[in-house]
C-alpha cells in the first residue's frame, strides 16, 4: 500500500513541483525580493545598510514576520541565505500544489482531472493577474507565495468539513503577508458560508468586521510626494485601467457564473458550490474595490490594493480549467497528455525567457552570471566597504539587460532612492514620500552628471560610490568595470 501511494501520488506530485519550478524560473533578488532579501540580510548582519535608505525595506515589513522567520531559519539550519531561500521557494510552490491537489480531489471525481488541475497550476504560476502587477506565484521566495499556500490549506480544511483548522492556517498566512491573508480569510469565510453555513454563529462576521476595522487613519492628509509615487502605478488606480484589464477582471467572474449554472444542471455538486464561492467572493471584492478606489474615496484607501483579490480568482480559474480538461479532453490518452504538457509548459517557459532575456533562467546559488549588472553587484559586495553609500541611475532596474534585479539585496550596500522599487514602497508608506522625492530630485538627469554633480551629492547626502556607464565620461576614481558598467569612488 505504501509503495502504491508513492507511485500514484508522491512521485507524480514531486515531479510536478520540479516541473513547475523549472518552468517559472528562479530569480532571487528580483522585483519585490529586493525588499525581503535586504531585510533578511539586515537581520543576520546588522552592520549592513547603515544609511537612511534602510527604511525603504524595514518599514515595509513592520507587519510581517517573514524576514524574522527566514533569518531564524538560517541560524537554526546553518545554511546560507541563498540555499535557505531556494528551499523555501520549493516549499512554497509544493505547499500551493499540495493544497490544489487536495481541492481538486474534493471537486472532481476523476484521477486524471486531479492531475490535470495540479499540472495546469504548476505551469501557470507566472500567469499575469490582470491589472494588478501580480503573478499567481512569484519567481523568487515571496511571502505572498507562502501565504497563498496557507490560504489554500485553509480552504481545503473547509472543503473537508474541518473549518476550525482554517484558523491556524490563516493565522500563519497573516504572519507572512497580512494583506493577502485578509483576502484569504474573506475567501475562506465565503467557503464556510457556501459549504458549512451552520458553522458560523449569528452575527459573527458583522461583529468581527466592525471590531477590527479602524477608520481614523483614513482621513490622514496626503502629501505631494506620496501622490506623485501613487501616480506612477496605474495598477493602484482601478478607474485608470485599460479596457482589457477590466475584461481580465470581470470575464473570470462570468466564467464562474456559467460553471456554477452548468454544474448544478449536470449534478456536479461540489464543483458548482466552489464555483459559486469564487463568484460570490469575486463579486463582493469587485464592488468593494470600485467603492474604495473611487475618485471621491479617501486616498489612504489606495494602499489596501483591493483588486489583488483577483490572484485567488485566477488561481481557481486555472485549477478548474485543468480539471475540466482532464475530465473531458485528456482522460487516459497518453498522446493528449503529452501535447497538453508540452503546450502549457513550453509556452510559459518561452514567456519567462522573453521577460528576462539577460539573466539565467535558474539563478541558483553558486552559478556565475553573464548579466553585467549582476557582475557589478557581485564585485561591489566583495570589494567595497560595508558602509559604502552608492548612487545609481534611479531607473537602473528598467535598463536593458538589468532584468529588475535589486541593488541593495544583491550588492548588500546602501543606495539613494530609486524610481522603480522604492517608488512601490512609498505607495504603501506615505511617511517615506519626502525622503524619496528629495533624493530623486537630487538624482535628476543622472546620465549627464559631471564630477561636480557627484561631489555635490557627496557633500549633501553622503554618497561616496557610484555605478556609471562604461566608458565613463567623468573624472571619477573607477576601481572596476566590465563592458557595460563601471564602479567608481567619488573623490
Amino acid at each position: 500500500m505504501k509503495f502504491q501511494s508513492i507511485r500514484s501520488t508522491w512521485l507524480p506530485f514531486l515531479l510536478t513541483v520540479v516541473l513547475g519550478f523549472l518552468v517559472m524560473g528562479y530569480h532571487p533578488g528580483m522585483e519585490d525580493d529586493g525588499i525581503y532579501l535586504s531585510a533578511i540580510k539586515s537581520q543576520l548582519n546588522p552592520s549592513l545598510f547603515p544609511h537612511p535608505d534602510a527604511v525603504f525595506f524595514r518599514l515595509q515589513l513592520q507587519a510581517s514576520f517573514f524576514d524574522n522567520c527566514m533569518a531564524e531559519l538560517v541560524r537554526l539550519t546553518g545554511l546560507s541565505i541563498a540555499w535557505t531561500e531556494l528551499l523555501g521557494q520549493f516549499f512554497s510552490i509544493g505547499l500551493i500544489l499540495w493544497a490544489c491537489l487536495g481541492i481538486a480531489r474534493e471537486v472532481f471525481e476523476e484521477v486524471q482531472a486531479h492531475w490535470a488541475s495540479v499540472t495546469m497550476v504548476a505551469a501557470m504560476f507566472t500567469l499575469p493577474v490582470s491589472g494588478t502587477a501580480l503573478f499567481i506565484a512569484d519567481q523568487h521566495l515571496h511571502p505572498r507565495n507562502l501565504a497563498t499556500g496557507f490560504i489554500l490549506m485553509a480552504v481545503l480544511s473547509v472543503l473537508r468539513n474541518r473549518p476550525w483548522l482554517a484558523l491556524p492556517w490563516l493565522a500563519i498566512a497573516g504572519m507572512m503577508h497580512p494583506l493577502m491573508a485578509a483576502l484569504g480569510a474573506s475567501f475562506t469565510l465565503f467557503a464556510v458560508f457556501v459549504f458549512r453555513p451552520s458553522f458560523l454563529p449569528d452575527r459573527t462576521v458583522r461583529m468581527a468586521t466592525l471590531a477590527v476595522f479602524p477608520i481614523r487613519w483614513l482621513f490622514d492628509p496626503a502629501n505631494a510626494g506620496w501622490e506623485a509615487a501613487l501616480n506612477t502605478r496605474t495598477s493602484l488606480h482601478l478607474y485608470r485601467w485599460s479596457w482589457y484589464e477590466w475584461l481580465g477582471a470581470l470575464a473570470p467572474l462570468l466564467l464562474f457564473l456559467v460553471l456554477d449554472h452548468v454544474g448544478r444542471q449536470q449534478g456536479w455538486v461540489r464543483l458548482s458550490l466552489l464555483a459559486r464561492c469564487v463568484l460570490a467572493y469575486g463579486i463582493f471584492h469587485q464592488l468593494l474595490a470600485m467603492l474604495l478606489l473611487a475618485p471621491e474615496a479617501p486616498p489612504r484607501l489606495i494602499p489596501l490594493q483591493p483588486m489583488r483579490y483577483l490572484q485567488l480568482v485566477y488561481l481557481f480559474m486555472v485549477l478548474f480549467a485543468g480539471g475540466l480538461l482532464g475530465r473531458f479532453v485528456l482522460r487516459k490518452s497518453l498522446w493528449r497528455w503529452a501535447v497538453y504538457l508540452l503546450v502549457i509548459n513550453g509556452s510559459m517557459f518561452a514567456a519567462q525567457r522573453a521577460m528576462f532575456p539577460a539573466s539565467l533562467h535558474l539563478e541558483l546559488p553558486g552559478r556565475s552570471s553573464g548579466n553585467p549588472w549582476l557582475q557589478a553587484f557581485q564585485w561591489i559586495r566583495e570589494n567595497t566597504p560595508v558602509n559604502a553609500y552608492f548612487i545609481l541611475n534611479p531607473r537602473y532596474m528598467d535598463e536593458e539587460g538589468e532584468d529588475y534585479h535589486c541593488f541593495r539585496a544583491l550588492a548588500e550596500r546602501s543606495q539613494l532612492a530609486d524610481a522603480v522599487k522604492d517608488t512601490a514602497v512609498v505607495t504603501q508608506i506615505p511617511e517615506l514620500a519626502d525622503q524619496w522625492k528629495n533624493q530623486l530630485q537630487a538624482e535628476n538627469n543622472y546620465e549627464n552628471f559631471h564630477l561636480q554633480d557627484f561631489q555635490r551629492l557627496k557633500s549633501t547626502l553622503g554618497v561616496d560610490w557610484a555605478v556609471v556607464a562604461y566608458p565613463q565620461k567623468t573624472a571619477l576614481d573607477c576601481r572596476w568595470h566590465n563592458a557595460t558598467l563601471a564602479v567608481c569612488r567619488i573623490p
